[in-house]
């Protein structure tokens, strides 16, 4: 049995948590869960007790718009007949319907069809002591405190200009759960985690008869309250960033070279993930299959995982099967070093887990040409004459082929200096012409969710304007 950490929800005050089910309980209705599905003939069983709450509240103008509290709780069961795999799920917790659940799961078993591959994790891959990596900071906020900040955060951005005319509203979310997970290789493991965030957009105007209106939008989003930015300077910032776009044009079409804005950037490294990703190359639909070892990005390029980074938005001491997560190169010079892999896909592609199954960790991309002084002032420079994305529209990523054609808008950059705002224009390439051709990467690193990325410039790409 898994050490008894911090984070760990036995360990947790229930009323002071917000929580109605502790730690204690969850193992009991998951060793419950295992034990029937071995009387009905399971050959292997897996569960996994959860719950969430939280508090979401918005405002609009000045008024409060929106009071939300949420809770839920679930029961999960998969069930292994052999290689035929079951699963099924409810939300209450008597013996009755956990038994129900269990017999549900355990007949869509029976009567699917026999993978060969489908199956628990190895045993040899299981992780027996979880790390505590500090994710759980419950935020004991009332809904006048949590409408407070929210108008607070409006108030700033709507004082910062008088062209900032109008807002589509302020929110502040105070969100944490809880679970605990077992199956029949020997694994058992849970934790208790949080996230919280404020949030605002508001809109920017020109007078006169064309009026021409902007908008834009800032959040922070955090483990711990009080890691927050204040709720003042995310008003300012998401305004001066709606009065940035205030006059775009559209520009001739052309090509030319392209930085995307570093929360913008993390897109690109959302495309890698998706291309080196389990199911996507053993179905042959990534446009990376077999790019183990091979060169995919620059050598000055260098891709790493940390899931142990402390309060870590991609953080969790095992993946989503109880497999041991570990800090890794996934691309080094350039070069992929690894995969993406879950159980189940690593064996339809004859490969060991890499400890992803629901996905990365906490990934960093860097260049090993950055210096500290470049900022995103510096950045601006490197591009000279080019197109600066701060904004992306539209799903058009093939990520079969590669082919990318998105929406933007942004500023279009002469001689290193911003010359004016830009709108209704399409980018397009392909995703590994544009990784090839990443020729800097700012250190105005940002973080969004779990990955942290500079601004990135691409040498060239093809802009459809007017």
């Amino acid at each position: 049995m898994s050490k008894t950490t911090k984070n760990s929800t036995s360990s947790i005050d229930l009323q002071q948590s917000g929580f109605s089910y502790s730690r204690e309980t969850f193992e009991h209705l998951v060793d419950r869960a295992l034990a029937h599905a071995k009387k009905l003939g399971a050959t292997d069983a897996g569960a996994e007790a959860s719950e969430g709450c939280g508090l979401s509240v918005s405002v609009r103008k000045g008024e409060l718009e929106n009071v939300e509290r949420n809770r839920d709780k679930s029961l999960g069961v998969t069930v292994y007949v052999g290689h035929r795999r079951g699963n099924a799920s409810t939300s209450d917790f008597s013996q009755e319907a956990i038994e129900r659940t269990v017999q549900a799961a355990y007949d869509i078993a029976r009567f699917t069809a026999e993978d060969p591959v489908a199956g628990l994790p190895d045993e040899r891959d299981i992780e027996t002591e979880p790390r505590e990596l500090d994710l759980f900071h419950p935020w004991a906020i009332t809904s006048e405190q949590a409408a407070e900040l929210a108008l607070k955060c409006e108030a700033a951005a709507l004082k910062t200009s008088r062209r900032i005319t109008n807002s589509e509203g302020a929110a502040v979310s105070a969100q944490q759960s809880h679970f605990f997970s077992a199956h029949t290789h020997g694994f058992r493991g849970g934790y208790a985690s949080s996230r919280h965030s404020i949030s605002v957009a508001p809109i920017a105007s020109l007078p006169g008869r064309n009026a021409e209106m902007q908008r834009d939008a800032w959040y922070s989003s955090m483990r711990a309250p009080e890691e927050l930015a204040s709720p003042e300077a995310v008003g300012r910032y998401a305004a001066e960033r709606a009065l940035s776009r205030l006059g775009a044009r559209k520009i001739p079409t052309t090509e030319c070279p392209v930085l995307f804005e570093s929360p913008v950037a993390a897109g690109l490294l959302g495309g890698f993930v998706q291309g080196v990703s389990g199911g996507a190359l053993y179905r042959k639909s990534s446009f990376l299959v077999d790019s183990l070892g091979k060169q995919v990005f620059p050598k000055h390029i260098h891709i790493h995982e940390d899931p142990y980074l402390l309060r870590g938005k991609g953080s969790s001491p095992f993946d989503d099967e109880g497999v041991r997560s570990a800090p890794r190169d996934v691309v080094a010079d350039g070069k992929v070093e690894g995969y993406f892999l879950s159980s189940y896909s690593a064996r339809k592609l004859g490969m060991r887990t890499t400890g992803n199954a629901g996905g990365s960790h906490n990934l960093t991309l860097t260049s090993s040409l950055t210096r500290a002084g470049d900022d995103l002032d510096e950045m601006l420079r490197k591009l000279g004459t080019g197109l600066f994305v701060i904004e992306l529209m539209g799903q058009g990523v093939n990520y079969v082929t590669g082919d990318y054609s998105r929406g933007a808008s942004g500023f279009w950059v002469e001689n290193g200096q911003i010359a004016f705002p830009v709108q209704e224009i399409t980018i397009a390439g392909n995703l590994k012409d544009m990784f090839m051709g990443i020729e800097a990467v700012g250190a105005d690193v940002y973080n969004m969710g779990a990955k942290s990325i500079g601004s990135v410039l691409v040498n060239k790409m093809k802009v459809a304007g007017s």
